[in-house]
């Protein structure tokens, strides 16, 4: 048997699964995040490892399933967090995980010296706030002497996989978003860490997604209370990795949207894809030789799980707050909500965007403001996925995450996009599968295509009468965040 581990944003998840790729049994065990008014986004790298060793004595204990039935252990991480380490691989800091915004000057300046376009063709990405590099000197310029301390520059999963086995090495997914990776070439950008002024030595070997990194260290195993033996696989990113849990391994898969906290559409294809007005970005696949295209929003799920808590005391249930939303219009009688409680990536890529209900009217209730979230998550991701499905327009969209168990919201979401939208079994196991199945692919036991038969398309929704509609929503929906833009940056005007 195999234990993945799924990283995420809000606590990690170990699963059990057997040689096949079947899930056997999963625990979730959480941790916090520092949150501040200025965009900090923090988490503690010791919170994630004390998560990894109680999720996994749990499971183990749930399932009665001795240490040494576990062949090998494999992690799929939240991706483009910055993680500094000393030289004694201890963290120099908190980890700035991959909401937090403060890195924007440092990427303006960046994109000044380098150009904008000139990266984005290069990494796949734009010189953004979201990502390592940035971070990195914003560490380097606002506390020098932390910054003196980095001996390596890690990823979320790489810092486990070192608490694990001792070596200190990233994956090409992870890689493919930290704005210092040459995405074509595969390798560390010589040119791009040049004009940040930052030293290559810091970065970190970069192996496949299904390298054997070697096997549990002593006090690893003991910790996690599984036999030194048990080998582990390099992992990857959790944006392609939960390609692999939704069965996008090749080139003819269909493309999927992930409805978790963050929100995103993404595809599978043998080059990277580059739009004209830089909206989208490109990642390295899980898969060798593959790519993952894909399209971001900040707060997908996240959004929901706000206004559940911020619209008061009952219902608390996020599924009761739907039902009642199902119940009410929204941007049918004006209301609209802008999700960008944390700034805005695709298509905006504005760190100064925020959240804001416009059309209130004295009739409007907690359901009429959960319907319009529910409905901006939808407009948000019809933006999202417009470059990336120029040649697919009308084909139909799987959908996993765990907003992807609400069927009034996938419901809604075929009206808003006016295509037919599925979803597959695997809605909050996608990124566990996919480690799963890198883990087994990298012991020899199975190939990536045993992705395809380990999910399946549970629920087909048809996109209804609403749908025209909608359009014409969208259109409003796009027209409220321009005429917004310049007021939530009053000092520096519009920002893109």
């Amino acid at each position: 048997m195999l234990i993945a581990h799924d990283l995420g944003t809000s606590g990690n998840k170990a699963s059990l699964h057997d040689v096949q790729g079947n899930l056997i049994a999963a625990v979730t065990v959480g941790y916090p995040t520092r949150y501040a008014a200025d965009t900090t986004s923090e988490q503690d790298p010791q919170d994630w490892w004390t998560a990894v060793v109680a999720a996994t004595r749990q499971l183990l204990a749930t399932t009665g399933t001795p240490a040494g039935e576990i062949l090998a252990l494999c992690v799929s991480g939240q991706m483009m967090g910055l993680v500094t380490v000393d030289a004694a691989g201890a963290p120099v800091r908190p980890a700035m995980i991959w909401s937090d915004q403060r890195a924007k000057p440092q990427a303006a300046a960046l994109a000044e010296r380098f150009g904008d376009e000139a990266a984005y063709r290069l990494t796949g990405h734009r010189l953004g706030a979201t990502y390592p590099l940035p971070k990195l000197m914003w560490l380097r310029e606002n506390e020098p002497e932390l910054y003196r301390r980095v001996a390596k520059v890690l990823m979320p999963k790489d810092y486990l996989n070192y608490r694990l086995t001792g070596v200190l090495v990233t994956d090409h997914s992870d890689a493919s978003s930290t704005d210092a990776y040459d995405l074509v070439g595969g390798h560390w950008s010589d040119v791009l860490l040049a004009a940040a002024d930052v030293d290559a030595e810091l970065w970190p070997e970069i192996v496949d997604s299904t390298t054997v990194l070697g096997t549990l260290s002593a006090p690893a195993a003991a910790e996690l209370g599984l036999n030194p033996q048990t080998q582990v696989i390099a992992g990857g990113g959790d944006g392609p990795m939960a390609s692999v849990g939704a069965g996008c391994v090749s080139t003819d898969s269909a493309g999927y949207v992930c409805l978790g906290t963050s929100a995103w559409y993404s595809a599978t294809s043998d080059a990277p894809v580059f739009d004209e007005e830089r909206r989208s970005f490109t990642f390295r696949h899980i898969v060798p030789g593959l790519f993952a295209p894909t399209s971001t929003t900040q707060t997908g799920a996240g959004s929901l799980h706000w206004a559940a808590q911020a619209l008061g005391e009952l219902p608390t249930e996020v599924e009761e707050l739907i039902g009642a939303a199902a119940e009410v219009e929204a941007a049918a009688e004006g209301l609209f909500f802008l999700p960008y409680l944390i700034g805005e990536r695709s298509p905006w890529w504005d760190t100064d965007a925020s959240g804001a209900f416009l059309g209130l009217r004295m009739h409007h209730r907690r359901p009429h403001l959960t319907r319009a979230v529910l409905e901006a998550v939808g407009y948000s991701l019809a933006l999202c996925m417009a470059p990336l499905r120029a040649n697919s327009a009308d084909a139909p969209i799987d959908v996993i995450g765990g907003g992807a168990t609400s069927e009034r919201w996938l419901g809604l979401l075929a009206d808003i996009w006016g295509v037919g939208v599925r979803r597959r079994s695997v809605t909050t196991q996608a990124n566990s599968l996919g480690a799963a199945v890198t883990g087994l692919v990298g012991l020899g036991l199975a190939d990536f295509s045993i992705a395809n038969r380990l999910s399946a398309v549970d629920a087909e929704f048809a996109p209804g009468t609403e749908s025209r509609s909608h359009a014409a929503h969208l259109s409003r929906f796009t027209d409220a965040y321009l005429a917004l833009r310049p007021w939530f940056s009053p000092t520096q005007g519009r920002t893109v």
